[in-house]
């Protein structure tokens, strides 16, 4: 009897989590919290367990020791979230080890070079600062093409396409 009712739980916690998913089709899907999945996020400490189901009785996964980190948050059920890290790693995080602010974390392309952070939101602008490959910043605002980022002391913007972190017609204050 215990192996039935484990098995019915386990189907519909997999249907819960797949229906929460948002394919950015243009709908707002509203998770348990009542805030929009898919959504961005950042981790609020650094160090946090993924783990592979929600709950503490699940395998850890992965352990990020990167404060401020950006993870898309996919699904949620209770208090767990359903994130991919910016590798593509899949798990599930408690929500306290979460936070809404927003974070970046640089991609150096097919070549690996460095990024550049700019006085303002032009290539033609001073550069404020060289950002290599792997860099977590947080994020300030974004419009169409730019965001403004803070990375450590250094505040500037930053192409999207040279990070990870905002959907690409993603605009906030």
């Amino acid at each position: 009897m215990k192996k039935v009712l484990l098995l019915l739980f386990m189907l519909g916690f997999a249907g819960a989590a797949h229906a929460a998913v948002n394919e950015n089709d243009g709908n707002v899907t509203k998770g348990a919290s009542g805030l929009p999945v898919p959504r961005f996020a950042s981790l609020r400490v650094g160090e946090v367990n993924m783990r592979t189901g929600p709950g503490t009785r699940y395998p850890i996964r992965w352990v990020y020791l990167r404060l401020g980190l950006p993870v898309e948050i996919t699904a949620e059920y209770d208090i767990w979230m359903r994130v991919k890290d910016p590798d593509g790693a899949e798990g599930w995080i408690h929500k306290s080890a979460l936070t809404g602010k927003r974070g970046a974390i640089v991609t150096g392309g097919v070549t690996g070079g460095l990024r550049e952070l700019y006085d303002s939101a032009s290539e033609k602008a001073p550069i404020n600062a060289h950002l290599e490959n792997g860099a977590v910043g947080h994020l300030l605002s974004c419009a169409p093409l730019w965001c403004k980022a803070k990375f450590g002391d250094v505040k500037g913007y930053v192409r999207k396409a040279d990070f990870w972190g905002v959907y690409p017609n993603e605009v906030f204050d």
